[in-house]
């Protein structure tokens, strides 16, 4: 079966990507890894990828292309916040059978090509505790009103930067009648905190892929994987989550600017540093905080640690 990893990437997230790519090779040296370039601006990255990690620049560019001209047809410039971010829908047509989509702002801790053993029995995975906020950042509640869909198929909502599923799986003009579809209705849609893509792909998966599975539901439970969670604990170079007492598969720093003094900074840059080859990262001294801003800093940690609860 012919497997692989996605990336997106431009020459901003070159510290995320060396991370990402260290922490994917020190678990699998051999599983092919193809980035989509986030925009014109990526030849570096791409360059430093493909030297030290075998990873391929997206060979149909055209489409890529034709992707985001679509898209700003269909949406125009004000719909999104981020509307690149669509680009990723480009895994559906590369050069891999099945895939995982992963987002640089991730390290694993685990051969992460291992979990698309799933996609045996169904057609599409992700890996994340999202539905437990509920329809936030996704759906509004007119999605439930209205009846586009019940309350049991928000319970399959997913963050958009951790999923697998398998080539053609949906086609181009699927995409862009998806697209369509949303586009006409922006009233079913939370982009309250400047979400992009995720609120659109949960749409189409909920309406397109009938046969989709959480990996968090899986026999035995699972750990969770979000940065912001503060009660991971540290054991070497992997993290522990003490509630289900198991390791962490993967940490995603969404929504969280990932700099010196940010939740699990040493995990990351740990794993930025690993390659010997690379030169280290170099982040600034973070500038020190007055007494307001550390108040809201506080309040922020407050509310996750509330969120990370519920």
């Amino acid at each position: 079966m012919n497997r692989g990893i996605y990336i997106t990437a431009n020459d901003k997230v070159t510290d995320h990507a060396i991370a990402l790519l260290n922490s994917i090779r020190l678990h699998d040296l051999e599983t092919p890894i193809v980035m989509i370039p986030y925009d014109d601006n990526y030849h570096n990255i791409a360059d430093i990828l493909g030297q030290h990690y075998g990873v391929k620049v997206y060979e149909d560019l055209d489409f890529i292309d034709r992707l985001s001209h679509k898209l700003y047809e269909v949406f125009g410039n004000k719909f999104f916040a981020r509307p690149n971010q669509l680009r990723k829908q480009a895994c559906w047509f590369g050069p891999f059978e099945e895939f995982l989509y992963i987002d640089t702002d991730i390290v694993v801790f685990e051969r992460i090509i291992d979990n698309l053993n799933y996609l045996s029995k169904v057609d599409f995975i992700c890996c994340d505790y999202q539905h437990l906020g509920g329809i936030k950042n996704v759906f509004t509640s007119t999605v439930l009103e209205e009846k586009v869909f019940t309350e049991n198929e928000v319970k399959d909502i997913f963050n958009g930067g951790f999923w697998g599923s398998k080539k053609n799986l949906v086609s181009e003009q699927d995409l862009y009648d998806t697209f369509a579809e949303c586009a006409a209705h922006p009233e079913y849609f939370d982009f309250s905190q400047k979400t992009s893509d995720q609120p659109i792909i949960n749409y189409m998966l909920l309406k397109r892929i009938p046969r989709r599975f959480n990996i968090v539901r899986r026999e035995g439970k699972a750990p969770g994987n979000w940065g912001g969670t503060p009660h991971f604990q540290t054991q070497g170079n992997i993290l522990i989550d003490p509630s289900v007492n198991q390791p962490l598969q993967y940490l995603h720093w969404a929504g969280i600017r990932i700099e010196p003094g940010c939740p699990y900074w040493e995990i990351w840059e740990y794993y930025r540093n690993l390659n010997p080859d690379l030169p280290k990262a170099n982040f600034p001294a973070p500038v020190r905080k007055n007494p307001w801003q550390e108040a809201l800093d506080n309040l922020k940690n407050q509310l996750r640690q509330f969120k990370a609860k519920i």
